[in-house]
Formats: structure tokens, C-alpha cells, sequence
């Protein structure tokens, strides 16, 4: 029996305990060893593919920017070819062309300079020289020694005009010495060719030089290398920074101190070339990755080595992962409810270490961050000075004054239409354009355009007025900022263009213009209507001067008038004729006594950044953008009756009667336009006679001396009005007082084109405007001269009330680290008897925001130190969850306050900022600069919403 269980012992020596135990660890140890071992390879597969993908990425960034600045250099070369050589006499010149390569040096910012070399054969040598002025020389300034063919440089930029006249194909160093090598090359081949690094002569940085041929036209696509050379016309070269090249890459990019970049030119692979960074042995790094690069280039090849800076670091996770691992198995076989115990903390250890790792990972991805553009830094302030200007024009100002601040406003909006036509003509180019259908008021924005120009037209002395036919409808549904965009842009050109005369625009139905054209080609001998007095030619036009269109003559106005007297009741009462209620086509005319437009030059203007000649950029500045944007069209998406623009103007004048006296017919049209849209009934006489005569009624003139219908008010143009006129309009208006053929004498209003008019003025008029003219400051003068205090459409008034009875009470929270522009929000709200507060970050916004609060609505702005806009609206929606779950209404609708309305007030109008907005839980986006109507009608929305039962 003893010896059985000693046997049996013996068999089981195994299951002692301290032999499963060193078995057990021994398993532990190798497992451990293992798990080490291979999550220490995947952590450094993952190195390997972040160091991969870093370097793709940085070698396709690389290309790419390379590929820019050989486009710029190609279209360098278009552009010789095209005004060199294709224009004769040519176009280009040696001044010329330093200046453009100079002003548009910010293109090719990676480029020391650029050049051009002609090419010459032996046997035209001599002529090219006694052409040019001077000899073909070596670098050595030498007289280049008799060879087959030359490359002198004839056109260079300022950096470089030290290499005018040297032959580039003299096989001495000039930028390199493989320069004939690279000409011969490249004119065969059609493509740029590189040189092997060097050392640029002023940065001492590494850099290649570009070569590019330049041919001349008709050259087809399939050409033979043969056909290449005959067609070569020369030569352009350019000198690449490199090393600037790559570092500016490697600044715009994240996890540049990580790793370690290296550029090589591998045409020679048993010697490649350094073009960036410094060469280190192979061995220094086992953990590497190589990415080849095309510079476009067939013959050279090159490639972009990446390192890290320092070993890969051992991952914490393959330490801690096996020893938590090790620790666990040791324990489970003495104490259960420990080691349990101590195994969920293992695994919570390890979650979190997971989620560290994640962080650093996202830490490394490269997220470029294109959102502060100069659009956001110029539309910030502007919103301010915008802002600010609708505040000083609720204020009590006098007429001067009003028309200062007015003026100004209108500037600041014309400088963020300028920012949108930038933006314009790229969606243009793209085929993104997109019109708007929307109901607005032409005769408003034709008024604001003029007060645009008004400023320059009183400096210039010229005339600038607007007629808008009475068949136009009132309201139009279309695209008021295109239209707007389109006439400042043509009138703007009349302005600058125009230095003595007038700027005349008019809008007609384009049927009707058409029918009074067909019946004005019967009337033989009514063009250019002219009248001779004292050996001066006076033309039947706005300012009397000649206009290059007879279809704007005084004859063809009238009949446009004529035709259009018999609706003129009709519109003006607000109803549009049946035939033209759907569609109506207008035809819009900017008429200018101005230089003109050559008739070979007329298509060029519409081309983005040209002009009828190169002269006129030198006299008259601008751009050329302006009209190209003008030449566009669109397609209509839809009607949207979201907003009208409508300008109503004040109706305390209608009924009343006026003279003016204005020897030109035009003229004393446009003005009788503008007070008809008053309400003003004007009769119009040549001279201040006829006038007198007019009011007592004499000489078979009618009699307005019966009560309601004698006239409170004389117009009189500036050459209708002298000194003289001066005290006797004053007496005679007194003497038929004293004889009872008038009532009351009538105020006297002088019209001006100029400033400097109102010193020869006089004494005696009771008030004076300066034109242009236009319906809302003709409405100002009259009240102040009259004493009618500010008189208002009775809509408005009732308008007004409604508005202010919507947000009266309302709380509105207003988030803004700028405080003027919470100034600007708060005091548009206030205007309207909301109860706004302001703070300046999302933290502060968060604190008061905690439900339950007091706010009706949210204005947020987007981007704020600290917490932006973003973070801080998705963290009140989490508040938000979180206060409906824990306290749910009883019938089961949201609660107003349990979903705040916000609004987003933002510089950005980029479309990745519409959607972040609505991704984070926003309600509404409104882009600065903002007016106080937008600011209304996005609260307004919400505010009407909550007063809807049932509604979120």
C-alpha cells in the first residue's frame, strides 16, 4: 500500500504545485515574450505606414507645386510667343516684359528670375546684332565665337538683366554648364528640362534651372523632333529655389519635426545629387521610405528620401499590455476575487492607454486649416464701420450729414461686393455661378448705384443721372445683387472714363425700344438732332454733348416717352400690363460722353483683366475684371419669395405742384421722373419767363392760381440761373403775391452738378441739390425746406410696429469676442424692444445658457478664443439631451427653451462653414457683414416658430 501511493506519487510529480507554478510561469514568461514581441512589430509596421504616407504625401504636395510654377513659366512662354511673334510689329520689348515678370513675380515667388534668349543662326548673326544694338557675348562678356546657331538673351527680368546679350548656347557656364544641352533637349522634345543642382548665385541655396522652348505658330501636336527645331523661336529660362520649395512645403505641414526629409537628383544613381537636406549614411536609419518624384522632366530623375528624426519609440502598450497580462496569471492561482479584481483594472488601464494611442495619432494627421482668408479679415471690421454707420443714421442728422454717412455706407458695401467679385469670377470660371430669384425693386438699386458714383461725378462736374421707363413693372423677380453688380461695374467704366458731359442710364422693355426703333427708321432725317447757336453745336442729349448712339437722341427719348404716357397711370399704381405680368426682357443703357471704345476693341473689354488698349490701365487704372463679370449669364432655379427690396419712398408729397425750369428736354425729363415717383405733378418750361407766366397765368399759360392747384415749388436748372436771376425771380414771385395772382410764393430749389456751383449761387434760393439726383434726397430737401419733419409710408409705420411687437420683451443672447460688433447686433435688436445680453466667449455663453435659462434665441459667433462656436453650440445641445431625458414635458412635445435657437454670425462664406454650422446643431447663418433687417428676419423665424403651439 506504501508502495502504490509512493508510485503514485511519482507519477503525479507533476502536479505539484511549485513545478505547475514554474511550468506556469514559464508558459506566462514565453507568452508574455511573444505578446512583446509582436505588438512591437505591428507598432513598428504602423510607423513605417505613418512614415510612408507622410512622405507620399509630401512628394505629391512637392510635384504639384513645382507643376504650378512650370505652368507659370510655360504660360511666360505663351505669352512671348504670342506678342513677340505673332504680332507685328511685335508687341513686346525688353522694358515690357521686365515689368510684367516683375509685377507678377508673386506667381513664381520659388523663381530668382527669368529670361528669354532668341534664337539666331550664324547667318542672320549680323543683322540680329545691328537690330539689337549690341554684340553676342560669352559669360566672359566676350564676342561669342563663330558656331552654327546662338541664344543671346534679349529679355530678362531685373534680377537678372545682368545676363542681357550672353549666348546661352556657348557651352560656358551661365546658369550652369549643361545650358546647350538643355536648349538642344528641349526644343526636340517640347518639354522643360532641368539641370542638375547648384548653388544659386544670391541665396547660395540649392536650386535647377529651367529650360523652355518657345515655338512659333502653327506648330502641330504630333510634330517631329525634326519639325520641334525648325519651329524653335527661342528660349525661356528660370532659376528654381529648391531648397525654398521644400521648406515652405514642410512649414505648411504637420509632423514636420518628426521626421527627416532628403531630396535627391538620382540621374546618376551610382552618384545621386543633394537638392535638400543633408546627406546622411545609410545605415543611419534602418526605418526609411523612398518616393520618386516627376518634375516633368523624362530625362532626370529624382526622388524625396524620409527618415524620423528619432528611433521609433517602444509603444507603452507592448510593456504594459504583457506584464499586466503576467501579473494576472500569477494571481489567479491564489486568490480569485484579487486577481479579478486586479484584472479589470488591467483592462481599464488598457482602454485608456487605447484611447491615448488614438489621440497621438490623430495628433499626427496633417489637417490643413484654410479658413482664415482674407475675405474674413476685410468683412469682421466692415460689419463694425457698417454697423455703426445704420446706428449714426438713426440719429437726428442734418442733410449734409445724412448724405456723408449714406455715401459712406454705400462705399462700404461697394468694397464687399469687390471681395465677391473676386470670388465671382472663380464660380465663373468653375460654372458655379448660381442666380438668385427673389422680388426686388430696379428703381431702388439704380438709386443706389448712382449715390455710389455721386462723389466722383460732382468732382468730375459731370452729369450722372437714371430714367426708368413707367413700363417697367414696379417689383421684379430676379437676381437684385447680380443686377446691382452688373450696372455699377458699366457705370463705374462711364465715370472714369467720362471727363466732361454727363453718364446717362436708362431702362426700357426691350419690345418697346424695338418698336420705337422700327417706327424711327421711317422718319428720315431725325438722327443726331442737332441744334447750332453762336458757332457752338449743341447736341439734343442729357448735357447737350454728342453721344456716339443716335438711338439716344432727343427724338428717339421722346418717343419713348410718348409711347409709354398711355400706361403710365396704370404702373404707377402698382398693376403690371397682362402681356408683360410672366416675363418681361428689360434693355439697359449707359449712355457717356466719355473717350469711347474703338469698334476692333469692343469684344476685348468683355475679356477678364483687358482693356480697349494697354494705354488705358496707365490714365485710368483698374483691373479689367469688372466688365467680364458683367458678361455672363444664368439660369433661374426657382422663384424664392423669401425677401423683397422694395424701397418705399414717403407719400406726404403726392398731389403737390411744381415748375421746372430746364432748357433741355432729357434732362427735364429725368427729373421729372424722380418727383413723380413722389407723388409731384411738375410742368416744365425752357426758361424762368415762361415760368412766371406759368404761375399767374398769363399770356395764355394756364392758370394755377386757384387754391390746390397753384405750385409750392421752383426747379430751376444751374444754366437757367444767374446773379441776376438771382433778385429778380424774388421780386417778381413778390409783386404777383402783392397782386393776388398767387397765394403763397413758392420755394426756390436751384439744381447744381458741382460743389463749387454753390458760391455762384446766391442768396435767394431756399434750398440747393447737388445732383445726381435722386428720389430719396429730393424727398429729405423738400421736407426740411418745407418743415414736413420726416414724413413715412403708412406701411412702414405699421411694419414697424409689428416688428417691434414680435421681439418686444424678448430675450436674446448675442456671443461675440468683438465688441463693436456687439454693439452693431445689440443695438439692431434693441431697436425693436428686445432685451439683449452680450458676452464675449462660448464659456461665458455656456454659464447663462444652462437650463433652465431666460433666452428666447442665441446670435453665435464661429470663431472665439478659448471654446469657438462650434464647440459651444454642440455643448449646449448635450445639455439640452440631457435636461429632456432627465425631465420630459408631459404631452411630449420640445419645449422652447429646451432647444435654444441659434444663429451663426460668421465673416466665412465658404460652403465648409455652412455645413459645420449645420452639423453642430445650429439653426441659421448669417454672413458678416450683417444689416439690422437680416439680423430681424433670422430672429424673427424662430421667435415666430416658439409662438406656434406644438412646434420645435
Amino acid at each position: 500500500m506504501g508502495l502504490a501511493t509512493v508510485a503514485e506519487g511519482d507519477k503525479r510529480w507533476w502536479w505539484n504545485r511549485n513545478v505547475i507554478m514554474v511550468l506556469w510561469m514559464m508558459l506566462s514568461v514565453g507568452f508574455c515574450i511573444g505578446l512583446h514581441c509582436h505588438m512591437r512589430t505591428e507598432s513598428l509596421r504602423r510607423a513605417e505606414e505613418t512614415l510612408t504616407s507622410m512622405c507620399e504625401e509630401r512628394a505629391r504636395m512637392l510635384q504639384e507645386q513645382f507643376a504650378v510654377s512650370v505652368n507659370h513659366v510655360h504660360a511666360l512662354a505663351i505669352l512671348v510667343s504670342t506678342f513677340h511673334y505673332q504680332k507685328n510689329p511685335p508687341a513686346l520689348d525688353q522694358v515690357t516684359f521686365a515689368n510684367y515678370a516683375a509685377r507678377t513675380s508673386f506667381e513664381r515667388p520659388l523663381l530668382n528670375g527669368v529670361a528669354y534668349a532668341q534664337r539666331v543662326v550664324h547667318a542672320e548673326r549680323e543683322l540680329f546684332e545691328n537690330q539689337q544694338g549690341w554684340m553676342i557675348k560669352t559669360m566672359k562678356r566676350e564676342p561669342s565665337p563663330v558656331q552654327d546657331e546662338y541664344a543671346p538673351v534679349i529679355y530678362s527680368q531685373e534680377t537678372v538683366s545682368y545676363i542681357e546679350a550672353l549666348d546661352m548656347m556657348s557651352g560656358e557656364v551661365l546658369w550652369n554648364q549643361e545650358d546647350r544641352e538643355n536648349i538642344l533637349r528641349a526644343r526636340a522634345t517640347g518639354k522643360a528640362v532641368l539641370t542638375r543642382p547648384f548653388r544659386l548665385l544670391e541665396s547660395n541655396h540649392l536650386g535647377v534651372v529651367l529650360t523652355f522652348p518657345v515655338y512659333l505658330s502653327g506648330l502641330p501636336a504630333d510634330a517631329t523632333a525634326e519639325e520641334r527645331v525648325k519651329a524653335t523661336a527661342g528660349y525661356l529660362g528660370g532659376a528654381f529655389d529648391v531648397e525654398s520649395l521644400v521648406e515652405n512645403l514642410l512649414h505648411q505641414l504637420a509632423g514636420n519635426r518628426e521626421i527627416v526629409v532628403n531630396v535627391y537628383d538620382v540621374t546618376n544613381t551610382s552618384e545621386p545629387l543633394t537638392m535638400y537636406g543633408v546627406h546622411l549614411p545609410d545605415g543611419h536609419m534602418s526605418l526609411s521610405h523612398v518616393s520618386m518624384l516627376d518634375f516633368g522632366d523624362p530625362f532626370r530623375k529624382h526622388q524625396m528620401k524620409c527618415r524620423y528624426r528619432k528611433k521609433p519609440p517602444v509603444s507603452l502598450s507592448s510593456i504594459t499590455t504583457p506584464s499586466g497580462i503576467f501579473v494576472i496569471c500569477m494571481l489567479v492561482g491564489y486568490i480569485g476575487y484579487a486577481a479579478w479584481s486586479h484584472y479589470d483594472n488591467v483592462k481599464e488601464d488598457f482602454r485608456k492607454m487605447e484611447e491615448l494611442k488614438k489621440q497621438a495619432e490623430a495628433a499626427d494627421v496633417a489637417k490643413s486649416q484654410f479658413l482664415a482668408t482674407v475675405s474674413h479679415e476685410i468683412r469682421t471690421p466692415m460689419n463694425g464701420v457698417l454697423g455703426m454707420l445704420d446706428m449714426l443714421l438713426d440719429t437726428e442728422l442734418n442733410l449734409t450729414q445724412k448724405d456723408y454717412a449714406q455715401t459712406a455706407q454705400v462705399c462700404g458695401r461697394a468694397l464687399i461686393s469687390l471681395i465677391n467679385e473676386v470670388l465671382d469670377r472663380a464660380k465663373i470660371e468653375a460654372g458655379k455661378l448660381e442666380i438668385e430669384s427673389v422680388p426686388f425693386d430696379l428703381r431702388s438699386i439704380l438709386d443706389d448705384v448712382i449715390s455710389l458714383f455721386s462723389a466722383k461725378s460732382r468732382e468730375k462736374g459731370i452729369e450722372l443721372a437714371v430714367y426708368v421707363s413707367d413700363r417697367v413693372p414696379t417689383i421684379l423677380i430676379g437676381d437684385p445683387g447680380r443686377f446691382r453688380q452688373i450696372i455699377t461695374n458699366l457705370v463705374g467704366n462711364s465715370v472714369k472714363f467720362t471727363e466732361r458731359g454727363h453718364v446717362f442710364i436708362q431702362v426700357h422693355l426691350a419690345e418697346h425700344v424695338k418698336m420705337v426703333i422700327d417706327a424711327k427708321t421711317g422718319l428720315n432725317g431725325h438722327v443726331n438732332e442737332v441744334n447750332i447757336t453762336s458757332a457752338t453745336t449743341v447736341f439734343n442729349t442729357l448735357s447737350g454733348l454728342e453721344v456716339a448712339n443716335s438711338r439716344n437722341t432727343c427724338e428717339s427719348f421722346k418717343m419713348l416717352l410718348s409711347h409709354g404716357a398711355s400706361l403710365s397711370c396704370t404702373i404707377g399704381s402698382g398693376s403690371v400690363p397682362e402681356s408683360i405680368a410672366d416675363k418681361v426682357t428689360l434693355m439697359v443703357s449707359v449712355e457717356d460722353t466719355g473717350i469711347g471704345i474703338p469698334v476692333h476693341a469692343q469684344d476685348r473689354v468683355f475679356t477678364p483683366f483687358m482693356q480697349a488698349d494697354s494705354s488705358t490701365s496707365r490714365n485710368y487704372g483698374g483691373t479689367g475684371i469688372g466688365l467680364s463679370i458683367s458678361k455672363k449669364c444664368g439660369k433661374s432655379s426657382g422663384v424664392d419669395m423669401k425677401r423683397s427690396l422694395s424701397e418705399v419712398l414717403p407719400t406726404c408729397f403726392r398731389g403737390m405742384r411744381a415748375i421746372l425750369v430746364d432748357r433741355q428736354p432729357v434732362r427735364a425729363a429725368v427729373t421729372k421722373y424722380h418727383l413723380r415717383r413722389l407723388g409731384i405733378i411738375t410742368e416744365d418750361v425752357r426758361t424762368i419767363n415762361e415760368a412766371l407766366y406759368t404761375l399767374s397765368g398769363q399770356n395764355g399759360y394756364l392758370n394755377s392760381s386757384q387754391p390746390g392747384k397753384q405750385p409750392s415749388i421752383f426747379l430751376i436748372e444751374k444754366d437757367s440761373w444767374d446773379p441776376k436771376v438771382d433778385f429778380h425771380i424774388r421780386n417778381q414771385l413778390l409783386q404777383r403775391k402783392e397782386a393776388g395772382h398767387i397765394q403763397d410764393v413758392p420755394k426756390v430749389v436751384l439744381f447744381l452738378t458741382t460743389e463749387s456751383d454753390k458760391t455762384r449761387a446766391g442768396s435767394h434760393a431756399d434750398n440747393i441739390i447737388v445732383k445726381p439726383l435722386r428720389a430719396s434726397s429730393i424727398a429729405i430737401c423738400l421736407q426740411q425746406m418745407l418743415g414736413m419733419g420726416k414724413c413715412q409710408n403708412k406701411d412702414i409705420v405699421d411694419n414697424s410696429a409689428s416688428l417691434r411687437g414680435l421681439l418686444d420683451g424678448k430675450n436674446i443672447l448675442v456671443v461675440d469676442d468683438n465688441k463693436v460688433n456687439l454693439r452693431v447686433a445689440a443695438a439692431a435688436l434693441k431697436k425693436y424692444g428686445a432685451k439683449v445680453e452680450c458676452v464675449e466667449s462660448g464659456k461665458s455663453a455656456l454659464s447663462l445658457l444652462q437650463p433652465p435659462h431666460k433666452f428666447d434665441a442665441c446670435f453665435m459667433d464661429v470663431q472665439m478664443p478659448e471654446m469657438d462656436g462650434f464647440e459651444a453650440t454642440r455643448q449646449l445641445r448635450i445639455m439640452e439631451s440631457k435636461a429632456n431625458k432627465e425631465d420630459p414635458p408631459d404631452d411630449g412635445s420640445v419645449m422652447a427653451k429646451r432647444h435654444l435657437p441659434i444663429l451663426a454670425m460668421t465673416a466665412d462664406v465658404i460652403q465648409a462653414t455652412y455645413e459645420e454650422c449645420a452639423k453642430c446643431g445650429m439653426d441659421g447663418y448669417v454672413s458678416k457683414p450683417y444689416e439690422e433687417a437680416q439680423l430681424y428676419q433670422e430672429v424673427a423665424k424662430f421667435v415666430a416658430l416658439q409662438q406656434i403651439p406644438g412646434s420645435s
